[in-house]
């Protein structure tokens, strides 16, 4: 059995130059993606568990998700998020923080991933792309 990629992403960033940068490395890296992008943590929470102007969003194949965010942080929204067992879209942390503290406490709240964004745009594309390729392509659950 052949399986499709999927390709609907939710990015929750609160800074407009990083969703910029986000947005444009996919289209410089022709990814067929949808990109749906959150600017808050309570916003994330509420597309992810489909409530209020989002009960119809589509659930995301993979979730980017920043720390520090108003309303929730990222944190929070880890621990929201794993709350709900019919939710286990996997959920990578593209942070600045470079804390041991955070980037462990990501995990413990079960973040799959925990990844440092780079200013280097080059950097950021291959950053990227190595997401995208593990977590959209590569990674996959037996459909049978």
């Amino acid at each position: 059995m052949e399986l499709s990629i999927t390709s609907n992403i939710l990015l929750v960033e609160d800074n407009r130059a990083d969703i910029v940068l986000v947005q444009e490395a996919l289209k410089f890296l022709n990814l067929d993606v949808t990109l749906s992008v959150a600017t808050d943590g309570l916003e994330a929470v509420e597309f992810l568990l489909k409530r209020g102007k989002h009960k119809n969003a589509v659930t995301p194949d993979l979730v980017l998700l920043d720390l520090n965010l108003p309303r929730k942080n990222g944190f929070e929204v880890l621990t929201e998020i794993r709350k709900e067992n019919n939710l286990d879209i996997p959920i990578v942390v593209l942070t600045s923080s470079r804390y041991d503290e955070d980037v462990w406490l990501c995990y413990d709240l079960k973040a799959n991933a925990v990844v440092f964004k780079t200013p280097e745009l080059v950097e950021f594309m291959n950053l990227l792309k190595s997401i995208f390729d593990f977590w959209i392509d590569k990674n996959r659950i037996s459909a049978e």
